[in-house]
């Protein structure tokens, strides 16, 4: 009787007891930072064609920030796997345009800055030779007749905005700190000052410390601010370019600008939640999903040179919101970061992983 009685115990508790997941509570967690973006990358590296070394669904400059996530991606997680694809798309994507020149400044200047942080991870001094290459082609886009000063937008010379001129800045900077010769680094510092001087005196950043798109240089006192759209990348590269300027030509004014546009940023683009959104409601096309990872990663650098914890906070915030209301089963995450989810693209795709890489560098080095 008392073996019936074990029996009978062990029976109701094996059909009786709640159901225990097979899955250990560690293992069933959400993945931390790195571990998110290594899953996005896999869904991202989908899209990245061999034969070009561009990504499929998105545009030619939009590719240039995408090799910047491999690259940013290599160093955060320390994995080696996607640097033949940088390898790769330096000489693959020179088929559709050598030396990564075509007829804006801008597009040429998001190269430039791909393959300066190509050229800090793996050292291969092409990197920066065409980075240089880039620039020179870059100074031809500077005249004095419009505006005083600064670089056109595009060689048909109708528009001074404020992106083509911050990477104008971002890019001398990046190289006065990286050339090799004190002649060289004389002469991009020199162009650093002279864009910097200029751009803010220009006007593009208004009484609100946000930077506008561009200059009206039609309207009858000549190149004001044209009061268009303080995009979120306007407000990120201009950081990025500061916070070079300053390594390379220390002025205590450097940073406390570059805190007074990122301050300015958080305290107004982001949604009641903290998540990033651009200004003016709903956007289409490829160019305006890639803005806010610009943002997010230029923040970060800024943060690396004046650690901030607000900074901190909003790029968790904002890592966190993808995760959680803008991914897809498929680890594709879409451009409205607050959600829902929306559509599949290497422009989404990229520029969440800025944002979900600042996270995962910002816990690495905490």
């Amino acid at each position: 009787m008392k073996l019936i009685s074990i029996l009978l115990v062990c029976l109701v508790a094996l059909f009786c007891s709640p159901m225990v997941p097979a899955q250990t509570s560690a293992s069933s967690s959400k993945p931390n930072y790195t571990e998110q973006a290594t899953l996005g990358m896999q869904a991202l590296e989908v899209w990245y064609v061999q034969g070009t070394g561009l990504y499929q669904t998105t545009g030619w400059w939009n590719s240039a920030n995408a090799i910047t996530v491999l690259v940013n991606y290599s160093r955060v997680s320390g994995s080696q796997k996607y640097l033949p694809a940088i390898a790769n798309t330096f000489t693959a994507a020179q088929t559709t345009s050598k030396n990564f020149l075509n007829d804006y400044y801008d597009d040429e200047g998001w190269w430039a800055l791909a393959w300066i942080d190509a050229y800090d991870l793996t050292r291969n001094p092409q990197y920066l030779e065409m980075a240089a290459t880039i620039f020179t082609d870059m100074a031809g886009g500077w005249e004095t007749n419009t505006c005083g000063g600064g670089i056109w937008w595009s060689k048909e010379k109708h528009y001074k905005n404020a992106i083509a001129n911050e990477l104008f800045l971002s890019v001398a900077a990046h190289l006065a700190n990286r050339a090799a010769s004190a002649k060289d680094r004389s002469h991009y510092l020199a162009w650093a000052v002279k864009e910097w001087d200029w751009f803010q005196r220009s006007g593009m950043i208004n009484a609100q410390h946000l930077v506008n798109d561009g200059l009206d240089s039609t309207h009858p006192n000549a190149c004001v601010n044209n009061r268009q759209n303080t995009w979120s990348y306007n407000q990120g590269v201009v950081l990025g370019g500061l916070v070079e300027l300053n390594r390379a030509h220390g002025d205590p004014a450097l940073p406390r600008i570059a805190q007074e546009i990122a301050g300015a940023t958080l305290a107004q683009l982001p949604d009641a939640n903290g998540v990033l959104r651009e200004p003016g409601g709903p956007h289409g096309g490829g160019d305006v999903p890639q803005f806010k990872g610009i943002f997010v990663r230029n923040l970060m650098a800024l943060n690396d040179a004046f650690p901030n914890s607000t900074y901190r906070s909003f790029v968790d915030t904002n890592a966190q919101s993808i995760w959680n209301n803008a991914r897809d089963a498929s680890y594709h995450f879409g451009q409205h970061w607050a959600g829902p989810f929306d559509a599949a693209n290497a422009a989404n795709q990229s520029s969440a992983l800025d944002a979900i890489l600042a996270a995962a560098e910002m816990h690495s080095s905490h």
